[in-house]
């Protein structure tokens, strides 16, 4: 494991990991409910070419938190001032589910900061009705019941039945990491979920190389989402992965990471 690293962001201590090499860095957005350790395996891959970095969002891992509300506004500033106090001035950022929520809000801010960026098991729309409800009600079911019931049912959600077969340490890993998380942090990042503005209606302007990854079996985010990101972004190109659900990068890490490595070294 690499060498956890602190530094503050907007009032709070993050936690990262900085693979410490030159050239333009490669960020990664973690997703919910999860930390920086859900990238482990494109951590390896990349830091032997590639400047890499991973980071706990505020609250999540070994991030704090303060007494503000979370909202995605607030992650993607949280990304931009981590970059200013790294001396990134461009990166090429990776976001998977809220990561990707993040992203966007942060490329549609401060597109300069941007050489490219790659999308992963997310979407540009906001939450409908019932979907924002169901977040609520998981905040008021972790708030009274603790995190065992809602870390055992997303896992459920988000990987692929094969992965439960056949796959028993990759459930279990999955459930551990959310399980380490607060519940403060937890409940915090539903409720920037449920209040998040869509972000479609700038993506023609977003002319960045784009990469948009998902897997095939993903049941939160189908892949007709990923579709209408590959649609409207005028400079994308996209893969579908198979035997892959919501953590593409974890189920099919050989995969998620041929595809994103190719895709980095055609940038200009």
């Amino acid at each position: 494991m690499p060498t956890d690293l602190i530094v503050e962001v907007n009032g709070v201590n993050l936690c990262y990991n900085d693979s410490g090499k030159d050239g333009i860095p490669i960020i990664f957005i973690h997703p919910f409910p999860f930390n920086k350790s859900a990238w482990q395996d494109q951590f390896d891959f990349f830091k032997v070419t590639n400047r890499v970095i991973i980071y706990d969002l505020r609250g999540f891992g070994g991030s704090a938190m303060d007494n503000k509300q979370i909202d995605i506004a607030l992650l993607a500033n949280d990304l931009i001032r981590l970059m200013d106090k790294l001396y990134i001035d461009q990166a090429i950022v990776v976001g998977l589910s809220l990561g990707g929520y993040i992203l966007l809000n942060a490329v549609e801010h401060y597109p300069e900061r941007f050489k490219a960026i790659v999308l992963c098991d997310t979407q540009c729309l906001a939450d409908s009705t019932e979907n924002k409800k169901k977040r609520y009600e998981s905040i008021r079911e972790i708030q009274e019941k603790g995190m065992d019931n809602f870390a055992e049912a997303f896992v459920e959600k988000i990987l692929t039945e094969e992965s439960f077969t056949t796959n028993k340490e990759l459930v279990e890993k999955t459930k551990e990491i959310i399980l380490s998380n607060s519940q403060i942090g937890i409940a915090g990042a539903l409720g920037a979920m449920a209040e998040r503005r869509e972000s479609c209606s700038g993506l023609k302007k977003l002319t960045l190389p784009s990469l948009i990854l998902c897997g095939k079996e993903d049941v939160l985010t189908p892949v007709s989402l990923s579709e209408f990101l590959f649609t409207h972004l005028p400079a994308a190109k996209m893969h579908a992965i198979e035997k892959a659900g919501h953590l593409s990068n974890l189920e099919q890490p050989d995969e998620f990471n041929r595809h994103l490595d190719e895709f980095i070294k055609n940038l200009n």
